[in-house]
């Protein structure tokens, strides 16, 4: 088995998942995915009255961050693009990390390396 290459996170790509989809609540976003992938599944375990996406609100920070989720931009890009907006603080880097590090666990985004 070949092992893993390791590779920087400020290096790569995000992109959001192509079952992702962004929902606008004045300067806030919402994130909706499909409570179940598979269409059988959601045809029959959907609770009744429920709708068949889930729903995560980003607060402020968060908002920034996907926002510059493009597939275009490296996290290293959208670290110093949110330098202003988290004024330089302390460790800013790291919350940006950790965030986006995060969203790629939970499937909302996907990385892609830089050619």
């Amino acid at each position: 088995m070949k092992e893993k290459e390791k590779v920087n996170l400020f290096d790569v790509i995000p992109y959001i998942s192509e079952h992702v989809t962004t929902e606008k609540e004045g300067d806030l976003s919402t994130i909706a995915f499909p409570r179940f992938r598979n269409k059988f599944m959601q045809k029959y375990f959907v609770p009744k009255g429920k709708s068949a996406k889930l729903h995560v609100k980003l607060e402020e920070h968060g908002t920034a961050v996907w926002n510059l989720i493009d597939g275009k931009r490296t996290v290293m890009e959208i670290t110093e693009l949110l330098a202003d907006h988290f004024d330089h603080e302390e460790n800013y880097q790291y919350r940006i990390t950790t965030y986006i590090s995060q969203l790629y666990s939970n499937g909302f985004i996907k990385y892609k390396t830089v050619q």
